[in-house]
């Protein structure tokens, strides 16, 4: 039985919904996330007994984005900093529930990287 899209998810299940791999013993590399939570303010989960972590939508939403800056645009840690310490991308980019595709979310993000590049260099940039 599926947990709903909006209930809290463990560290393990958002390992997997960010399609992390799994290491030779077959583990999800979960250190990845807990060390993301050092870096960024914005990913909070609810830490409960024991000290486990609980995620909501919203949470694994930053995620997602981190994740994509991070793996698949090459962004560094400061420059993913940026651009979510940004109000006006947080606005642009807010990453909405399951039905966004992905070319809209491509989209999003080329937007965000431009407007960073806006405020790094001071002029729109035209290329």
């Amino acid at each position: 039985m599926d947990k709903s899209d909006s209930a809290y998810k463990t560290i393990g299940e958002v390992a997997k919904i960010l399609n992390f791999k799994t290491n030779n013993k077959g583990v999800l590399p979960t250190h990845i996330i807990r060390f993301w939570e050092t870096q960024f303010k914005q990913i909070k989960p609810k830490i409960l007994n024991s000290n486990r972590r609980y995620y909501d939508e919203k949470t694994i939403n930053v995620l997602k984005k981190v994740k994509f800056l991070l793996k698949d645009k090459g962004m560094t840690i400061n420059g993913v900093k940026k651009i979510l310490n940004n109000e006006d991308s947080l606005k642009l980019d807010e990453i909405a529930d399951k039905s966004i595709r992905t070319e809209n979310l491509r989209n999003k993000l080329i937007k965000i990287s431009n407007k960073l590049k806006e405020l790094k260099y001071g002029k729109k940039n035209t290329r």
